[in-house]
């Protein structure tokens, strides 16, 4: 996950991100999985020129690969939240 976010910081996309559906498009999903269980880490890489991670957790859903609400109402809230901060760094340096 580290070495796929280091690309989008270079301006890339890494072949284990994809892009998020529905309200959520701007935000890619990078997803793993090894012996201990299956992984998602959120962000957002089109905010000014930031990158803002929005979240990891633990795949837990016995019901598929769908993203339970929960989730993803936290993931809108915190992109809600970059945009803003995005906005504000923008303005300090312009």
């Amino acid at each position: 996950m580290g070495i796929a976010l280091r690309v989008a910081q270079n301006g890339g996309k890494s072949d284990d991100a994809k892009p998020m559906h529905g309200v959520l498009r701007e935000v890619t999903e990078i997803s793993t999985q090894d012996e201990s269980g299956a992984y998602r880490l959120m962000y957002a890489a089109r905010l000014g020129s930031s990158i803002f991670v929005l979240d990891f957790f633990q795949k837990k859903s016995k019901s598929g690969i769908s993203t339970p609400k929960a989730d993803l109402d936290r993931i809108e809230a915190r992109l809600k939240q970059a945009r803003q901060l995005a906005a504000e760094l923008e303005k300090q340096h312009g």
